[in-house]
C-alpha cells in the first residue's frame, strides 16, 4: 500500500497530470504526482505512485512505497535497565534472531529481524562523548540530542519512507556515518528518550517504561559494568551519582505517559533484605488503552493476593507471592499485577499462567515456552522475565489487530 500526502494547488485548465521524483533532507526518495481532471474517473499508476480524480480540482499527491504502515513502539528506561534483554524477548516472540545490519558498521546499534527493527536511541545523540564533556553535560540531558532528526526519521519509517539514521558508536564515543534503515512491519525505539519529545510520543502505537528502583538498579549496573565492561566500583557510583539528577529531570518522569510500566522493586518476603537477588516487580497497566486489553488475575477488577506454593508449584524460601488489583498511577486508571519472589523450576511456571487471563497467548503454555526457551536471559527466574515476556506477546497481539483494521479501512484521499 502506498502511503500518500494530498495537497490542493491553483487550478490549471489544460488538465495534465507531472511527476517529479524528489529527495528529502532525511534521505529518502519520494515521488510526487500533479493531477488535473476534466470531469472523467482517470488514473495514473507508475513507479511508487498512484492518483484519482473525478473533477477538475488539482492535487499534488506525494506518495511513498511500503506494503502497510509500520507500527511503532518505544521503550524507556535508564541504561543498565533491562532493555537489551527486554528487546531479545520481544523479538523472540515474533520468530527469527535480531541481528545487526548484514554488511554494515559492526558497531551499530540497531537490531533487524524478519519482522521488527530495533533503534537505539542513542544515535540521535547531537554530541560525541568528547563534545558531552566540553559541554558539561550528560547523555539524559535534552540539549545533547537531536529530537527534531529523531521525530523526522522516526515519522518517515512510520509512513513506509526509509532512512539515513544516525550512528553513535559506544566503543569510541563518536557519531559515526549514517546507515540505511528500510521501514519494517514494527519499529521499536529503545532508549533514554522515546517519550520525551511530544511529537515523537504522538507517533506511538505502545510504549513500555521499565523502572527499576535505586537499590536493585545500582545492584544491576555493578554486575554490568563490572563484570562486562571492567569498570571500578568507584567509577560505577561516581557515574550514578552524576546522572541522578538528570534521570529524575528528563527520564524517570516519561513513565507517566507510558502504557504499561515493568516495576522492579525490593523484595517483602525478606525482612531488611539488601542483596538484591530477590525482586519484586510490578506491572503496571493502563486502562482504556485501543488494543491493549490489561492482564488479570482469577477475576477481572477485583483485588487479589495469591501464594501458589504447594503441590503444583514448587517454591524455596522466601517462597513467591502475586497480587492483583486496581489502582490509580498519575491520574490514569490502571490494573496492577504483581510477583514477589523467583521461581524454583520453569516448567511449573504453567500452573501460574493458567491462572492469568488477557495473556495473548496463541495456544495453552505459550509464556511458559517462551520462559523455558530463553531460561539463560537474566530474570528467568522472577517476575521480569515473566512480565517482560506477557508485554511482548501483547504487543504481537497489538500488532495483529491494529494490521487488521488498517486491512479493513479503505484508502481515503481529501482535498486538504
Amino acid at each position: 500500500m502506498a502511503v500518500c500526502t494530498v495537497y490542493t494547488t491553483q487550478l490549471n485548465p489544460t488538465c495534465s497530470s507531472i511527476s517529479t521524483p524528489s529527495k528529502s533532507h532525511l534521505g529518502f526518495h519520494q515521488r510526487q504526482v500533479v493531477f488535473y481532471s476534466t470531469g472523467k474517473r482517470a488514473t495514473r499508476r507508475g513507479g511508487n505512485s498512484s492518483s484519482i480524480s473525478t473533477s477538475c480540482s488539482p492535487y499534488v499527491i506525494t506518495c511513498s512505497a511500503g506494503d502497510s504502515q509500520t507500527v511503532v513502539i518505544g521503550l524507556a528506561a535508564d541504561s543498565g535497565c533491562g532493555k537489551s534483554t527486554f528487546m531479545r524477548r520481544l523479538t523472540s516472540v515474533f520468530g527469527g534472531a535480531a541481528e545487526p545490519p548484514k554488511g554494515g558498521n559492526p558497531d551499530s546499534n540497531t537490531l533487524i529481524s524478519d519482522t521488527t527493527t530495533v533503534i537505539c536511541l542513542d544515535d540521535y545523540h547531537s554530541l560525541d562523548r568528547t563534545g558531552r564533556k566540553e559541554q558539561g553535560v550528560t547523555a539524559l540531558d535534552p540539549r545533547a540530542n537531536n529530537f527534531d532528526l529523531m521525530y523526522d526519521q522516526v515519522k518517515a519509517l512510520k509512513d513506509g519512507i526509509p532512512v539515513e539514521k544516525p550512528i553513535y558508536n559506544h566503543v569510541s564515543g563518536l557519531l559515526d556515518p549514517p546507515e540505511l534503515i528500510q521501514p519494517p512491519k514494527i519499529l521499536v525505539i529503545e532508549g533514554l528518550h522515546p517519550m520525551y519529545d511530544s511529537r515523537v510520543r504522538d507517533l506511538l502505537d505502545f510504549s513500555i517504561y521499565l523502572d527499576i528502583s535505586n537499590e536493585v538498579k545500582f545492584a544491576w549496573k555493578i554486575q554490568r559494568d563490572m563484570a562486562e565492561r571492567g569498570h571500578s566500583l568507584e567509577s560505577i557510583k561516581a557515574s550514578i551519582e552524576a546522572r541522578k539528577p538528570d534521570f529524575d529531570a528528563y527520564i524517570d518522569p516519561q513513565k507517566q505517559y507510558a502504557d504499561a510500566v515493568i516495576e522492579v522493586l525490593p523484595t517483602q518476603l525478606i525482612p531488611d533484605d539488601n542483596e538484591g537477588k530477590v525482586l519484586r516487580v510490578k506491572l503496571i497497566m493502563k486502562e482504556g488503552v485501543k488494543y491493549f486489553s490489561p492482564v488479570y488475575l482469577f477475576d477481572e477488577g477485583s483485588t487479589i493476593s495469591w501464594i501458589p506454593c504447594g503441590r503444583k508449584l514448587t517454591c524455596s524460601y522466601p517462597g513467591i507471592k502475586f497480587a492483583y488489583g486496581p489502582d490509580s498511577y498519575y491520574g490514569n486508571e490502571v490494573s496492577v499485577l504483581e510477583m514477589d519472589g523467583q521461581f524454583d523450576r520453569l516448567d511449573e511456571l504453567i500452573y501460574v499462567e493458567s491462572h492469568l487471563s488477557n495473556i495473548s497467548t496463541k495456544f495453552y503454555g505459550e509464556v511458559t515456552q517462551q520462559m523455558l526457551k530463553h531460561s539463560d536471559f537474566p530474570g528467568s527466574n522472577n517476575g521480569t522475565g515473566l512480565f517482560q515476556t506477557i508485554v511482548g506477546l501483547k504487543i504481537r497481539d497489538l500488532y495483529e489487530q491494529i494490521t487488521s483494521s488498517r486491512a479493513k479501512t479503505p484508502v481515503q484521499a481529501s482535498k486538504a
